[in-house]
């Protein structure tokens, strides 16, 4: 008699599979686990997933916080839903940016954090002669830039903490500034940021919240702020509100929409 082979055992993958009961225990765990207490709940020695923790933290999938104790990070739930919700975050923001643009005489990029980098998903030229333009797909840092404070600020302790371990394992372990914590404060307390660009001269960096529902940022808006010699152009303070106001109108645009169907 022939025995006939079962198709979900045909072509099995012991690692791999190893690696996602890892990922799916630690999915329904809010305080995470010990090597040995995966190893129990998963009925196996816990020599057998020695190799397995140390390539899913060097991913970036699993942290090892308080000395033993592994929790998954958000590196799948980035991966699950970056793509979709990315496109319809521009495709939201885009007509929003271009009306700001247009009504400050400046430029503006949109930023998203991901993986370890600050993201430029999209970028709004200035209507006038001048302006700062930002190519779509460039990384910019956590710690010096107006969109990277903005998307560490209007995140909780335990979230910025896993971005700030992606950034330096991404920039060879850089570390963030010491006054760091303190910046985010006043961020927080203010509800956008101003600072003088580190990277180009005479621009000063005007950046804002786009919120999901539960207030965390799903993206920051930048205006890279040049002074215009037109006097009739929008003053510094009066560009500040508009990117707030245009920040506001993405959020409301776009929060519900993804964050209740995908974020």
């Amino acid at each position: 008699m022939t025995t006939v082979e079962d198709d979900s055992d045909r072509y099995r993958a012991p690692a791999l599979d190893k690696g996602l009961d890892i990922l799916e225990l630690l999915a329904r765990i809010d305080g995470g686990l010990t090597q040995a207490e995966i190893a129990k709940a998963l009925n196996k020695s816990p020599n057998e997933f020695y190799r397995m923790l140390d390539r899913l933290v060097r991913r970036g999938y699993v942290q090892r916080q308080d000395g033993d104790r592994f929790y998954l990070t958000l590196k799948l739930f980035g991966l699950a839903h970056y793509h979709a919700p990315v496109r319809r975050l521009v495709s939201f923001a885009t007509p929003l940016m271009r009306e700001f643009s247009n009504r400050a005489e400046q430029a503006c990029h949109l930023a998203i954090f991901d993986r370890g980098s600050v993201v430029v998903i999209a970028q709004q030229d200035s209507p006038s002669y001048w302006g700062i333009s930002i190519r779509v797909g460039a990384q910019i840092s956590l710690f010096n830039t107006g969109s990277g404070h903005i998307l560490l600020a209007f995140r909780d302790s335990k979230q910025r903490e896993m971005m700030i371990n992606e950034q330096r394992r991404q920039q060879d372990d850089v570390a963030a500034p010491d006054d760091l914590d303190e910046k985010l404060q006043v961020i927080r307390e203010k509800g956008f940021e101003t600072m003088d660009s580190l990277q180009t001269n005479g621009v000063r960096n005007i950046s804002a919240p786009i919120l999901a529902l539960d207030g965390y940022s799903l993206a920051a808006l930048t205006c890279p702020y040049i002074q215009p010699v037109n006097p009739n152009a929008p003053s510094y303070d009066q560009v500040i509100q508009y990117v707030r106001d245009a920040a506001a109108e993405i959020s409301e645009t776009v929060a519900g929409t993804l964050d209740k169907a995908e974020i």
